[in-house]
């Protein structure tokens, strides 16, 4: 295992490794792209190859330094996420991290903090780190990995190294499908069409699973377009119930407007990613007006981030729905 193991983002991967291999890293980094497209595994790969005791400018996977910070173990690398139960990364994790990041390491080597997601940070969490940002502890690498810049303080972005991700190619989903899930070709081909380019949307659920999900929701989106009020508040308050569950909803219901969308300006079928639901989109098309379907494509991506942003789900959800009741799309 190593770099060249990690799906995608071939340019990326090799300009981090470049910079380990010279001495040249910056003091902190800003991974910014899609749910789903590598970056924290990116920056897992990152913090084992400054560790691995084998490899130089890669890393190995296998000795006792990559094995800990697989299992989150390491003494000289460092998560920090919400604590459970909480919504939000707050000052005193922060603080705690600024205390044993001028402390010596115990390696000797560079002491890695990744933080994931950074747009979790409050906002005096986030000045808190811009101190170290701009006075940052020697011998010290941290990591921001983020879904977009949303959130974010200007000046913190402004201290870090921005690496952005773009999302997978179809046919490096579909082939991880196939060698890494043990998926049908065929249905490995038809799922990555689905994922917008991130592994997270197709391999944290079953498959089969996916398929009839996207399924009900087209059909409930139909019945919501066709004006039933009652059905969107349902839906709505369904969906509501399980964070997880409201943002692969969002994540389908994004692709299915932007399908929408691109369809009745070129009616071309090869750029269509839910491929299975064409005669809905076909369908759909004839009667719907443009403007409307960029409205809602706009309320899609707003809703996934304030859904992100732990913002009250039944209420974000409601929004989107009740407007797609209203105007028929």
């Amino acid at each position: 295992m190593g770099f060249e193991q990690i799906v995608g983002h071939p340019k990326q991967l090799e300009a981090l490794r470049l910079a380990l291999v010279h001495g040249r890293l910056h003091h902190a980094y800003l991974f910014v792209g899609a749910a789903g497209v590598g970056k924290k595994t990116i920056g897992l790969g990152l913090a084992k190859a400054v560790h691995c005791s084998v490899a130089t400018g890669d890393f190995c996977g296998e000795c006792v330094d990559c094995t800990r910070i697989q299992a989150g173990n390491h003494p000289d690398v460092r998560f920090i996420e919400p604590l459970a139960g909480k919504k939000e990364i707050s000052i005193q994790q922060i603080r705690e991290l600024e205390k044993e990041l001028n402390l010596r390491s115990f390696s000797g080597n560079q002491k890695v903090v990744i933080l994931d997601p950074a747009t979790l940070m409050n906002l005096p969490a986030q000045n808190a780190l811009l101190k170290t940002l701009e006075e940052p502890p020697r011998d010290s690498l941290l990591i921001l990995i983020a879904p977009n810049l949303g959130g974010l303080l200007p000046t913190l972005r402004s201290r870090c190294l921005r690496v952005s991700f773009a999302p997978l190619t179809r046919d490096q989903v579909a082939a991880f499908l196939v060698a890494q899930k043990q998926i049908p070709l065929e249905e490995a081909e038809l799922l990555a069409a689905m994922s917008m380019g991130s592994l997270e949307v197709v391999a944290a659920v079953d498959a089969q699973e996916l398929l009839t999900r996207r399924h009900r929701w087209v059909d409930l989106l139909l019945r919501v377009a066709s004006g039933d009020y009652r059905i969107a508040a349902e839906t709505a308050e369904a969906l509501a119930g399980n964070k997880e569950e409201s943002l692969r909803f969002l994540d389908w219901a994004e692709s299915w407007y932007r399908d929408l969308l691109i369809y009745t300006v070129t009616q071309n079928r090869e750029e269509v990613v839910n491929v299975d639901m064409l005669s809905q989109i076909q369908q759909v098309s004839v009667a719907v007006e443009l403007e409307d379907l960029l409205a809602r494509l706009a309320e899609a991506k707003e809703a996934l981030a304030a859904i992100h942003r732990n913002l009250n789900r039944r209420m974000v959800l409601e929004a989107l729905l009740m407007n797609a009741a209203e105007t028929g799309s």
